[in-house]
């Protein structure tokens, strides 16, 4: 309670202090912002700029937007990012080689299995999985598809698809 009043008081004062300052000294101090009805004029070379850039089609105000960046050395910031898909189509450039990317981590997806199999599968499984029991195991190939294990290289994955093959599951590398 003490405290609010303190804190009331100080306004109190702080509004007085204020009040009793000549208003031509607060306002020498910070420029006033213009009024957002007034007619502002700008200089002629802007206002063709602005006519010009009015005239384009989004294809163009994309790359001069590009063209903008590039020639002023202006980074993409995530506000222009967000915006951008939705002014520009996107702009396939022939002197850019195009990058192929290689997939060089892999999953091993059990599909399927062969019912006469399951117990030799659950095993299997059992010592490809390290920390699982067999219940567990078996909870997982009843479950089927799933992922078995993932972030292998693919020599890794193809031998282990061999192993769980060959226990009687059918396999697919992802």
């Amino acid at each position: 309670m003490a405290s609010r009043a303190l804190a009331i008081g100080f306004a109190k004062f702080a509004l007085r202090r204020v009040q009793s300052v000549p208003s031509h000294r607060c306002m020498s101090a910070i420029p006033q912002p213009a009024p957002d009805n007034s007619n502002k004029q700008y200089p002629e070379k802007i206002s063709n700029i602005v006519s010009e850039i009015s005239k384009l089609t989004l294809i163009e105000v994309a790359d001069l937007n590009e063209l903008l960046k590039r020639t002023l050395n202006i980074q993409e910031a995530a506000v222009v990012a967000a915006a951008a898909p939705a002014a520009s189509a996107p702009v396939e450039e022939e002197d850019e080689p195009q990058v192929q990317k290689i997939q060089t981590s892999f999953a091993v997806k059990l599909t399927k299995f062969d019912e006469t199999k399951k117990i030799n599968l659950i095993k299997e499984l059992k010592n490809l999985m390290e920390g699982t029991n067999l219940v567990q195991a078996k909870k997982f190939v009843e479950g089927a598809p799933q992922i078995i294990k993932a972030d292998l290289t693919r020599e890794e994955a193809e031998a282990l698809q061999k192993s769980v093959e060959a226990a009687g599951g059918t396999c697919e590398i992802v």
